[in-house]
């Protein structure tokens, strides 16, 4: 009997994907668990397996196309089966589920027909472009194209407009295609990601529902750097390709800070506290669509050496939108480093559910004052931002303390 295989919730908080390719044609056949589609979501690109035996009898989908999660993508069952009536119920014909036959992006992501409106209103479109079922990427197309999609056939779900549609429709003449004048700007409406989306509309969240508070202090970092070109000298010494960081030494120091001051290890949830009793420090790593957060797990029983193996690998992957959701979930804190950017000092917003997160900026040499004498001092500035339901000033202030002992005397780090 044949079975539709619908879009699958790849990530804790992904509610919609984009098909970014098909790893099997119509016609294969696929083993239960095979890999059968790349999927893009809202933290990486993943591979989405069949939970069904047989042939591939009909894809639902295109490249490219952004479907919410339950919508279907494809048809499997046995070879020659008569699957006509089934496709017919997922366009919205007889009996089936009506709810999937037209996916739309989830009423939770307001932001992906944005680019479709600001069309709209810079080319003009007829009316009947305004109903036409299209995808994101299709209009985007379409519009800087100068093309209306009342002329273009959808080949997609319910004859929804797809990508290769829209190129199909620009492959002909000028004269077939019905322009429309193209928009008198240089402005271009660029769709969002799925990660972009999502950090969009958990950093409104967070912002609007999290009562930040702020603590900025000034460490001297002369002698960590001092022990991190020893340590790293000696790892060269054995033919070891690990590197120390400044980043993975400040990892340390908050793990072994955090089991010192476990109150502030803890989580908000509305009548009650989560007190974690494993310490997993978050790296926020820049990708290309935005930001994600690895996470270093019992970063407070590793080694610097392990630490810095586990970032290099995870942020490698991180960029390569390669990460399990294990890896960049379940965080009980996180670090932002921008100090390889020159940046002085910054704030960083909470990562929901933590309670806190501490931002780092450049360790430079700077004019400071030594026993009454101008001098010439390594510092570092760093903002700790906390969730004042979960956190207290004094709180976050003792834990800064202890971070300033680990950091400003770095042999506390290989104990």
């Amino acid at each position: 009997m044949a079975e539709v295989i619908t879009m699958l919730a790849l990530s804790p908080t992904m509610d919609e994907g984009t098909l970014v390719e098909w790893l099997k044609k119509e016609g294969d056949k696929v083993a239960e668990g095979e890999l059968i589609a790349e999927i893009e979501t809202d933290k990486a690109t993943m591979e989405m397996e069949s939970f069904h035996e047989g042939v591939l009898l009909k894809l639902l989908a295109s490249k490219g196309d952004a479907l919410p999660v339950g919508a279907p993508l494809a048809i499997i069952g046995e070879k020659g089966e008569d699957v006509s009536d089934l496709v017919a119920s997922l366009k919205g014909g007889k009996g089936g589920a009506p709810a999937a036959a037209t996916p739309q992006p989830a009423a939770s992501e307001p932001a992906a027909p944005a680019p479709a409106a600001k069309t709209e209103a810079a080319a003009p479109q007829s009316s009947d472009d305004a109903r036409v079922k299209a995808s994101p990427v299709a209009r985007k197309m379409a519009a800087e194209a100068g093309l209306s999609l009342s002329t273009v056939s959808g080949s997609g779900p319910a004859g929804r407009i797809v990508m290769k549609d829209v190129e199909a429709a620009l492959s002909k003449p000028s004269a077939a295609r019905n322009e429309v004048a193209p928009a008198a700007t240089e402005a271009t409406n660029v769709p969002l990601s799925q990660m972009r989306k999502t950090i969009a509309r958990r950093l409104v969240e967070v912002w609007t529902t999290t009562p930040h508070f702020y603590l900025t202090a000034e460490f001297d970092m002369g002698r960590a750097m001092a022990q991190r070109k020893q340590i790293n000298s000696e790892l060269a010494a054995i033919g070891s390709d690990v590197k120390i960081s400044v980043n993975d030494m400040i990892i340390k120091a908050c793990a072994l800070a955090l089991q010192r001051y476990p109150k502030m290890n803890v989580s908000f949830q509305g009548d009650h506290l989560v007190q974690y009793a494993d310490v997993h420090v978050g790296v926020a790593v820049a990708v290309e669509d935005g930001l994600i957060t690895p996470v270093i797990r019992d970063a407070n029983r590793k080694s610097l050496s392990a630490i810095a193996t586990d970032v290099r690998e995870l942020a490698g992957r991180a960029r390569e939108k390669r990460l399990k959701p294990n890896e960049y979930s379940g965080g009980t804190f996180s670090i932002s480093n921008l100090g390889m950017f020159g940046i002085d000092e910054f704030s960083a917003i909470i990562n929901p559910p933590e309670a806190a997160i501490l931002a780092c900026g450049a360790v430079q040499d700077v004019p400071v004052v030594v026993d009454g004498q101008l001098a010439v001092g390594t510092r570092m500035r760093v903002t700790l931002s906390c969730d004042h339901r979960a956190i207290d000033g004094a709180t976050g202030a003792e834990f800064l303390l202890e971070l300033r002992k680990l950091l400003e005397n770095p042999l506390l780090l290989l104990l």
